[in-house]
């Protein structure tokens, strides 16, 4: 990877970051649908990435969301999982002919079916924990999981309408 797509990543991440305190926290749906944008930033890592160096940036940018939205470590413990998970996931998304190093993953460069199953599952996850360490357990049940099921599909939108505007396709 060169020096030019880690400024351009980090830059990209600095604005999700932005966007998400300044926007997303709040863009709420009848009090049922969040969104967690700044998930965007772990989907776009690229294959090639190292594990420790992923789990680190989803930490970091878990701790950097709670600052703004006060909450003790809940973002990041759902960041880390997510990129957890998205390590295992990706291996078992991989095309028979593997990845090229340093691949673009977005709607644009893997379509609109692969970019769907590849990232559902990961937002749902992430947002999964997230409400049920919000929730302090499970005895608001289908409550939290009705908040869940919204708000992934909520982010999952709103990250869709995020890539169609501000990513062109590659050749």
């Amino acid at each position: 990877m060169n020096r030019f797509n880690v400024f351009g990543g980090l830059f990209r991440a600095i604005l999700l970051i932005l966007a998400q305190v300044l926007l997303f926290k709040n863009l709420v749906l009848f009090d049922s649908a969040f969104c967690f944008g700044y998930i965007l930033i772990f989907l776009m890592l690229p294959m090639d990435t190292n594990a420790i160096v992923q789990l680190l940036v989803g930490f970091v940018v878990g701790i950097i969301i709670d600052s703004f939205y006060n909450t003790l470590g809940i973002h990041a413990a759902a960041s880390v999982l997510l990129v957890y998970f998205r390590i295992y996931w990706s291996l078992v998304m991989t095309p028979s002919g593997g990845y090229d190093s340093g691949p673009k993953i977005n709607v644009r460069t893997q379509g609109l079916g692969w970019f769907l199953t590849y990232s559902y599952p990961l937002i749902f996850a992430h947002v999964l924990l997230l409400f049920f360490i919000e929730a302090a357990g499970f005895s608001l049940f289908w409550q939290t999981l009705t908040k869940v099921f919204y708000s992934s599909i909520f982010t999952l939108i709103v990250i869709l309408i995020i890539q169609y505007l501000f990513y062109k396709k590659m050749k």
